[in-house]
């Protein structure tokens, strides 16, 4: 006899809820992207930002990448395709669709006029060059 366990969304929402909660304050451990956060990789060149953001199942056209200055905000849309072929139900579905959103602030302003954006195999990767820094303008005392 096969070992089956009923689905229940209400118990798999508490154990989301509650993951996590009896652990150490202080962990070197990086969290796990929650429902609606994905992971982003952020490094630093002399010139330049690189994001590295794993935003999987999503088509590009329902990427949107915001550059203010030295803030950044990544939000997407992942669909609902329907996986159940006629004469099938779904029994259990752990995915998430819905919107994803990340935000963050940079050390520096970003060139937006000069910012890059590729998305391959889920993976999105902005080039986000650093505005040059301007000399302070000294002003003639009348």
């Amino acid at each position: 006899m096969a070992n089956i366990t009923r689905f229940s969304p209400l118990e798999d929402a508490f154990d989301e809820l509650f993951r996590g909660f009896f652990v150490r304050p202080i962990s070197f451990e990086t969290p796990s992207a929650g429902v609606g956060h994905f992971r982003v990789d952020v490094s630093e060149t002399e010139n330049a930002y690189v994001v590295r953001a794993e935003i999987p199942g999503v088509k590009k056209e329902d990427i949107d990448v915001a550059i203010d200055e030295n803030e950044v905000s990544i939000s997407a849309e992942v669909k609902h395709e329907k996986d159940a072929k006629d004469g099938e139900r779904v029994l259990r579905t752990e995915r998430y669709y819905g919107k994803v959103y990340r935000a963050f602030s940079l050390g520096q302003p970003v060139d937006e006029a000069a910012a890059q954006a590729k998305y391959v195999d889920g993976v999105l990767e902005l080039t986000l060059p650093k505005k040059a820094a301007t000399q302070a303008k000294r002003i003639a005392i009348q």
